[in-house]
């Protein structure tokens, strides 16, 4: 049949009054006619949905908007629609796929209508309450699952913590972030971003000196001499970037224990349990790279912006020593508070930042150990690998 768009635009506008005159019959009958003359025109088949919609005739409705988006299926509109429609007769889990193709459509487009815009609005509301509810359920199912053999021990936290994460993936609830390492990266290594705490028992005996270790840092702060400096201290002469902003600035200070694998004494004299307590710690021991233990202070409102670290080959410790409420951090999909004297392990190459809503500065204790998972002959690999890429070239 040959295209007759003259036909079909004198049909468009009569439908178009009709659908402003509310007269649902008349739009159906004068869109049906505009698609017979032009029918590969996606525009005309959304107009004949909404002539459908103002019939109730979900059907039509639904067959229309089909036929607009087997002619393009990026047609924003026609998505639009079709989510509402869906949402509307009650057919969730398509209503929640078509809702979320409809927000990858839109997300970068600036421009749109507002009425449009509180339509989407809407639709990202109903859409999070689906994906709350899935969530939700999907949890409660999966949370009380047992071994198969009831011999075997309950899952553990790092089976539980994988758990809980694929149900958040699967449901697009959480994102995965891969290691980013800026300087060794060791291959295929597990990128999760806290480990498991039963990899470091070593952890108790920190946990019970931080009382001590407190108390030896106020004794630190409030002694005579700089014992604090800026962490972030960039080079002159680097471009603007997300260090910038705390660059030589008081936001985030340190006091090093350790630096690099090497002491600071004068710091180590002033806090001789803490001293003590970091020679019987299996920290990571490098020459000219490790260990370092640092005390850390945020100060009242301040952040650290989402970052990654150096190196996989090695796990970060925090110990909770002065924390006001509502200090954190997240680590890739994974946000934790810190407390008083309670120590955590993650892995700095994973996308993480920090954060201090308080009205007083956050102090904790940083250390940095050997990635559990690698085992005695990979750390002497590594250790011989710099040792060696620092000495073999004059």
């Amino acid at each position: 049949m040959a295209v007759d768009i003259a036909r079909a635009q004198q049909a468009n506008v009569r439908g178009l009054h009709a659908i402003r005159a509310n007269d649902g019959a008349a739009a159906v009958a004068a869109f049906a006619e505009a698609v017979a003359a032009d029918p590969d025109s996606a525009a005309l088949w959304v107009n004949l949905a909404h002539g459908h919609r103002l019939l109730a005739d979900a059907a039509g409705e639904r067959a229309a908007l089909e036929r607009a988006l087997s002619i393009d299926r990026t047609d924003v509109i026609a998505q639009l629609r079709m989510a509402q429609l869906l949402q509307r007769i009650g057919e969730e889990r398509a209503a929640l796929a078509a809702w979320e193709l409809v927000l990858h459509l839109t997300r970068s487009v600036n421009d749109l209508p507002a009425a449009m815009v509180a339509e989407i609005a809407q639709g990202e509301s109903y859409a999070a309450s689906l994906r709350e509810r899935l969530v939700r359920a999907v949890k409660d199912a999966t949370q009380a699952l047992a071994p198969a053999d009831p011999a075997a021990p309950p899952p553990d936290e790092t089976t539980a913590r994988r758990i809980r994460a694929f149900v958040e993936v699967a449901v697009g609830d959480r994102r995965i972030y891969p290691n980013v390492c800026s300087g060794l990266h060791y291959p295929f290594l597990p990128a999760d971003e806290f480990f498991d705490r039963r990899h470091f028992p070593w952890l108790d005996a920190l946990e019970a000196a931080a009382p001590v270790v407190r108390a030896e840092l106020d004794a630190l702060l409030a002694g005579p001499g700089p014992s604090l400096r800026p962490y972030v201290q960039m080079e002159k002469g680097l471009p603007r970037n997300l260090w910038s902003d705390l660059d030589h600035s008081p936001v985030w200070n340190a006091c090093f224990l350790w630096e690099y694998g090497r002491p600071n004494e004068a710091v180590l004299a002033r806090c001789p349990e803490t001293a003590a307590l970091l020679r019987d710690l299996p920290l990571l021991a490098i020459p000219g790279r490790g260990p370092n233990a640092f005390f850390s202070i945020l100060a009242p409102g301040g952040k650290i912006p989402p970052h990654t670290g150096v190196t996989n080959t090695r796990t970060i410790i925090h110990l909770g020593l002065d924390v006001p409420d509502g200090c954190g951090m997240r680590v890739g999909g994974e946000t934790r508070d810190w407390h008083d004297g309670a120590a955590f392990a993650f892995d700095d190459t994973i996308e993480h930042e920090v954060w201090n809503p308080s009205d007083r500065p956050r102090a904790i204790l940083i250390l940095d150990c050997w990635n559990p998972h690698l085992d005695a002959t990979e750390r002497a690999a590594v250790a011989r690998y710099l040792e060696t890429s620092e000495t073999v070239l004059a």
